[in-house]
């Protein structure tokens, strides 16, 4: 039986396990290129979904600026497909490492942020022409 999502270093494995997947990920990998300090990325994300899942940490970063300026970088080429893909990759590793409520809430979450993201990062193209 697998344990479900209750401290950050559960968060953590996650996260570094989730992000593998997406470098490997032919539809994804390119969106991340830019990152060059991972281990920074890791825990600024496992910082994140501590705050989201567990409002244990304040998290300080702007998630919607971010995937704006990936979308600018990228030529806005980032579409539904692409976050539905992220999803399946979330869920999929979220299911072969944890099950329990917060593991459903972490999927929940996702659901909804992965919609306002791609919402939001519409809106900014259109503000921007």
């Amino acid at each position: 039986m697998k344990s479900d999502i209750s401290t950050r270093d559960d968060i953590y494995k996650l996260v570094t396990t989730f992000y593998e997947k997406v470098l490997k990920d032919p539809t994804l990998k390119h969106f991340f290129k830019s990152i060059k300090d991972w281990d920074a990325h890791y825990e600024r994300l496992t910082s994140f979904w501590e705050s989201s899942l567990f409002l244990r940490t304040k998290y300080l970063g702007n998630p919607l600026e971010a995937h704006v300026k990936v979308d600018r970088e990228n030529d806005h080429s980032i579409t539904q497909e692409h976050f539905g893909q992220w999803l399946n990759l979330w869920y999929e590793t979220i299911d072969e490492l944890f099950e329990g409520e917060m593991a459903q809430v972490a999927k929940n979450r996702a659901r909804k942020m992965s919609t306002f993201l791609y919402l939001k990062i519409f809106e900014a193209r259109l503000e921007s022409e």
